[in-house]
């Protein structure tokens, strides 16, 4: 081979199935899905987050960090679904009594906490405290810099701290 003749490979990783995607990261993105909008509209959020990735998986390019832009579009999905949720009816002031089998859980005083913050606050600290995200990741999955990042998770926590006080 002739020295000027250089050898150029491609570094992207492969595009694994979109099933095997599905498999790997359905536990992560349903955890987050879950604290980020509650038990109740997670599997929404979650089926709408699957459908935009298998919608956009055909001009995907490279397979590095499938984890992060999955988490991307659920983040997405997330502050969509707080934002419209001003949008929708309001249901009829005649609520069921709620079952017997539904007790309290400890947590549920600081679950119903964290669905007072604001979308962005509420989806910066379930990556942060949930999922365990460095800011620099959640500041890429929210397009966001990482000082605005740290302020949502930052102003979130206060606001959990007197609530739960």
């Amino acid at each position: 081979m002739a020295a000027s003749a250089r050898v150029v490979r491609d570094v992207r990783t492969t595009i694994p199935p979109f099933q095997d995607l599905l498999d790997a990261h359905r536990t992560v993105v349903y955890r987050f899905c879950r604290a980020a909008v509650g038990p109740i509209e997670a599997d929404d959020v979650f089926q709408e987050t699957f459908l935009a990735a298998l919608r956009a998986y055909p001009r995907l390019r490279d397979g590095e960090h499938l984890d992060r832009w999955l988490l991307r579009i659920a983040s997405r999905k997330a502050i969509d679904h707080h934002r419209a949720r001003g949008r929708r009816p309001v249901p009829s002031d005649d609520l069921p009594e709620r079952p017997a089998a539904a007790r309290r859980e400890p947590d549920d005083d600081l679950w119903a906490a964290v669905a007072t913050l604001p979308p962005r606050q509420r989806v910066a600290v379930v990556h942060r405290h949930v999922l365990d995200r460095p800011y620099a990741e959640i500041a890429e999955l929210m397009d966001a810099t990482e000082e605005t990042v740290r302020a949502n998770v930052y102003q979130g926590i206060k606001r959990l701290r007197e609530l739960i006080a």
